[in-house]
């Protein structure tokens, strides 16, 4: 389980808003009259909530406070409660008669989730994955993301989703990698941070998870991560400190993992010091489903709102913490500060001025088109071309022959497992796959890149090949023009995987590349892969879990329809000699297996570590063909006042339009960081052939600082350092030097 400004970019109607509260007939908001102040909407959210705050009893903040997981789970012999929306991930009960609604909360960051145990699945919109998003480079793509899942969630009746999971990619082999944002923190936390915004627009609330250092699924309720202070600054909290910099979401989840000793959600250096005290941050702070541990402990430590009971040990924040509150255990102005959090941030996000309706299974399909074409857009611009050797790519339109091999591609495209999991409109594709319970089912969404290869090639003979039997699809490739392989690797919530691809599939492209000089791989994966055929094959197309219309977006793609425009937002390693860690459990000095996890790179994660190893990946971060070209010139460094500010220019020299992903790196000349070089900004433009245009960007200062706690903050040293401008982070264009002063900057710290 996981995880307020008008649409700037609306491409989703509310005419499915509307119509589902029309159809549940939405409870109408009460007048602010003298009885009820805090319902005035001219007061500010703080006014609002202190007023509501004042006439409310202890048991009714302790409601606020507790909640339920939304759908039956009889393995625990649990039905949810009536009033949560069926199938769905969380409740929490309003107050009727002070006007406040309940909270219905729905996963997660790629659509409107179904739960497993539903007896009816919503059909939604599912966006290619967030790792998917990522790789747009596109900060308004991602927001207009959010805005569509966000208006679809307010649709299905949720005024919280569970969205936002930024967490960074420090472990490859992580099972929910595909569901974040890459493994460097600007990138990771601008891309989030956009798309919760746009979630927020909807009048709702977004999470932001899993807080913190929720780098892995093996034991995850156990594992004990070991970092140091300074360097988790820099690296996985500073990911999740520029995304509340840019979205300010209304709630901040909690994780299952310990840090430093203490549980997530125990404590009060991540809760209280970090989130309230550095960071400003004003919103509330809610578990995972089973992430809390304690009563006493984890209230006082800041959490506001235990989630989805049952799946913790006890029910910590409902008797036992009005019991704690009478004794004085956690003290009674405890208890208001978590429910006057919970109060302010529904004022303030507009959950209780726009209150949402009871929501329909079904969307209109009008409005399920247009969702669909969203999630394809994004598809096409996330897609990462890897290689393209001789200009294969894109197919013309002489093929006459095409072979389409493996991968369900038939039926549909792959999914990710787990509570994130968008049941899409059609049901599954390809249902007969195990698992077929948690963290299952395996999904296909019903957007077969076949049907779509046809679409596109109305004249060309196209067959397939399910690719079980090696020599049957070698014997089609052998006879084909070209051959498309389909591979996919599955990942999920509470497992991680392996990066070689399952199944044998490395074996079927080298048969079918043998066979057929002209072969193309497209990768459905969760993260990066190992690829010892990569020197066999003529180009790998990288898809991610491309969502709903991930068939149409890669048919687009391999026909240029669309031109490949994302860039890899993970290193990809060779193999598993390049990993930080070589085990994903550690043992003790007598061989005992134990639950500390030693992230020794500290902030060397992903490129950093490739780089300060001197390990060069099979791709880099950063990387990513196009169907054009691009150059690069006239690089600049100023300052603006001790604030750096980088110039250049890019041109497409090529044939076709396209869009570049420019990217500034800085270094120190004389070091001193967890790596050579960071990444300080970049932009994405779109050319038509032949055009240029000048970019103008500002680095944040703290990517060119360390982090020292005993320091106070953030220290940026005096002397000459690069800035770097590329294409990826192994492939630098051009250099300039510019001498910075010393600088400090506190913890609190925002530009």
């Amino acid at each position: 389980m996981t995880g307020t400004h008008p649409l700037k970019h609306r491409t989703v109607s509310f005419a499915i808003v509307l119509a589902s509260l029309a159809a549940a007939g939405s409870v109408a908001l009460p007048a602010p009259g003298a009885d009820r102040p805090w319902m005035n909407a001219s007061f500010d959210a703080d006014r609002r909530a202190d007023l509501l705050l004042a006439v409310m009893s202890r048991a009714e903040k302790q409601t606020l406070v507790f909640g339920y997981f939304a759908t039956d789970a009889p393995w625990k012999k649990y039905v949810a409660p009536p009033e949560a929306r069926p199938g769905s991930a969380g409740y929490v009960p309003g107050i009727p008669r002070l006007g406040i609604p309940a909270q219905w909360e729905t996963d997660a960051g790629v659509g409107v989730a179904s739960q497993p145990g539903a007896k009816a699945k919503r059909g939604r919109t599912a966006l290619p994955s967030g790792l998917a998003t990522a790789a747009s480079w596109d900060p308004a793509l991602a927001r207009r993301a959010g805005e569509m899942i966000g208006a679809e969630a307010r649709a299905s009746g949720f005024n919280v989703m569970l969205a936002g999971g930024v967490n960074l990619v420090r472990e490859p082999r992580n099972g929910r990698n595909f569901e974040y944002g890459g493994e460097d923190p600007l990138l990771a936390g601008v891309i989030v941070g956009a798309q919760i915004a746009g979630i927020e627009s909807n009048h709702i609330i977004s999470t932001i998870k899993h807080f913190a250092l929720n780098d892995q699924e093996t034991d995850r309720n156990t594992v004990d991560v070991r970092i140091d202070r300074d360097q988790a600054r820099m690296s996985d909290l500073l990911a999740f400190q520029l995304a509340i910099e840019q979205a300010n979401p209304g709630a901040v989840m909690c994780s299952y993992n310990k840090v430093w000793g203490e549980h997530a959600c125990e404590s009060s250096y991540l809760l209280t010091d970090l989130l309230r005290r550095d960071w400003g941050w004003r919103g509330y702070t809610m578990s995972d489903w089973g992430a809390v541990y304690s009563t006493a402990k984890a209230a006082r430590s800041g959490v506001d709102q235990e989630s989805g009971w049952p799946f913790d040990a006890k029910p910590f924040f409902r008797e036992p913490l009005l019991a704690a509150v009478e004794t004085g255990e956690v003290p009674e102005a405890r208890l208001n500060e978590m429910a006057r959090h919970i109060l302010r941030t529904m004022f303030a996000k507009g959950v209780i001025d726009h209150p949402v309706g009871g929501g329909p299974i079904d969307l209109p399909a009008k409005d399920l088109e247009a969702h669909a074409a969203v999630s394809r857009q994004g598809a096409e611009q996330g897609a990462v071309l890897l290689k393209n050797d001789g200009a294969l790519l894109p197919l013309g339109a002489d093929i006459k022959r095409i072979a389409v091999i493996g991968g369900h591609a038939d039926k549909g495209v792959l999914a990710g497992g787990g509570s994130s999991l968008v049941y899409g409109v059609g049901g599954n594709a390809v249902p007969d796959l195990d698992p077929k319970s948690w963290p299952g089912p395996v999904m296909y969404h019903a957007s077969a890149p076949l049907r779509a290869i046809k679409a596109l090639a109305p004249r060309a003979e196209v067959q397939f090949a399910d690719g079980q039997d090696r020599a049957a699809a070698a014997r089609l490739a052998a006879k084909s023009d070209v051959a498309i392989v389909f591979v996919t690797s599955w990942n999920g919530e509470s497992f991680d995987g392996s990066l070689t691809l399952p199944d044998q599939q490395d074996a079927l492209v080298s048969a079918v590349a043998q066979a057929n000089g002209r072969a193309i791989v497209v990768l459905e994966t969760g993260g990066a892969v190992f690829m010892p055929w990569l020197n066999e094959v003529r180009g790998v197309l990288q898809v991610w879990y491309p969502g709903t219309s991930g068939g149409e977006a890669i048919a687009n793609l391999l026909f240029g329809r669309a031109n490949p425009s994302g860039r890899l937002p993970i290193s990809f390693p060779k193999d598993a000699s390049q990993l930080a860690r070589p085990a994903l459990t550690a043992t003790d000095a007598a061989g005992k297996k134990t639950d500390d996890v030693s992230y020794a790179e500290g902030a060397a994660v992903g490129y950093k570590w490739h780089d300060a190893k001197k390990l060069p990946p099979l791709f880099p971060f950063g990387f990513g063909l196009s169907y054009t070209r691009f150059e690069h010139s006239g690089l600049a460094a100023r300052l603006d006042g001790q604030d750096l500010v980088v110039k250049f220019r890019v041109r497409n020299v090529g044939q076709r339009a396209g869009k570049d992903v420019a990217q500034i790196y800085v270094a120190p000349v004389a070091g001193g960081w967890e790596a050579p070089k960071r990444l300080g900004a970049w932009r994405k433009v779109d050319l038509a052939p032949g055009a240029s245009t000048d970019v103008e960007l500002r680095v944040d200062p703290r990517l060119l600082a360390v982090f020292s706690e005993t320091g106070g903050g953030w220290r940026i040293a005096p002397g000459t350092y690069k800035v770097l401008l590329g294409s990826s982070a192994s492939t630098i264009d051009l250099e300039t030097p510019v001498r910075l002063g010393e600088r400090r900057l506190p913890a609190a710290y925002r530009p």
